[in-house]
């Protein structure tokens, strides 16, 4: 099972350039994963400034998936003027639940059939930081105020339990809300050992990330892509080790500021044998 995790940063080209084509680019790197399940950060749905498209169900469309899900973080441009989800918002957009509000969050495509899909929300920070952005060829420092965060859990029919998400940039907040996703993905019903959690995690340190009891499948630098200088995205398994599973490590390929982590995942977990 092919697994990849990738914050598309809005299918952005990375150096910014208004000459190219980003909806051609974006289907010439998915094709190029070959991924049976991918999971997605920092996604678009129907926002002008990526075309208007349902960024999910358009990377569906090019892998030949009927099964995605799309879990906006918030509805409305994060760049500009947002909300946060209510209670009466769908939350988990498909490929039958449709949503008539843009927004902004997270996604899964599967080649393989999916079950079910789940939910985990997530209060963003109360407090934001300050970043450096590229304006017109200098960095400029910006504050950024944070918002509600989630995580969505594909549960394959396969047995398997897909998770993704994208936490807060927040220090210690952003701990906090991976401790509660742990925490989550064992009321779901499935074997521990069949259980794979992925995302942005925001925290540079793996020891940080994996905790006690789980395991940091990847490794390498992902972030930027351009010229990677730490890893903040991770892919963790609390029974499977870096050594039964193969990494496929890809360089930047003109898209996004984050490179795409990606794993081949035995569909059964390795079992140690008494000699």
């Amino acid at each position: 099972m092919r697994v990849t995790s990738w914050n598309l940063l809005h299918g952005m080209a990375i150096p910014p350039d208004p000459n190219v084509d980003a909806a051609a680019l974006l289907e010439a790197e998915i094709l190029n994963l070959k991924s049976d399940v991918i999971g997605l950060q920092e996604v678009d749905y129907f926002l002008e400034r990526s075309g208007n498209h349902n960024q999910v169900g358009n990377i569906a469309m090019i892998m030949g998936a009927t099964d995605w899900a799309f879990a906006p973080s918030l509805f409305g441009n994060p760049d500009e003027k947002w909300r946060n989800p209510k209670d009466e918002d769908i939350k988990i957009v498909t490929n039958s639940i449709q949503s008539d509000e843009p927004g902004y969050g997270i996604g899964m495509v599967s080649l393989l059939p999916v079950k079910s899909w789940h939910r985990l929300d997530l209060k963003g920070a109360p407090i934001g930081v300050f970043m450096m952005f590229p304006v017109d060829g200098k960095l400029k420092r910006f504050y950024v105020r944070d918002h509600p965060r989630s995580a969505l859990a594909a549960h394959l029919e396969n047995g398997w339990l897909v998770i993704n998400t994208h936490l807060s940039f927040v220090p210690f907040f952003n701990y906090k809300q991976l401790v509660q996703i742990k925490r989550w993905s064992g009321k779901l019903g499935v074997d521990k050992k069949k259980i794979i959690l992925m995302g942005d995690m925001n925290i540079p340190f793996s020891k940080v990330v994996t905790g006690l009891k789980w395991n940091s499948l990847t490794s390498g630098r992902t972030f930027p892509s351009w010229l990677p200088k730490v890893q903040i995205d991770y892919m963790l398994s609390q029974t499977l080790k870096p050594g039964d599973v193969t990494q496929f490590p890809y360089a930047h390929a003109g898209m996004s500021d984050h490179l795409p982590l990606q794993l081949d995942i035995p569909l059964e977990p390795l079992v140690k044998r008494s000699c």
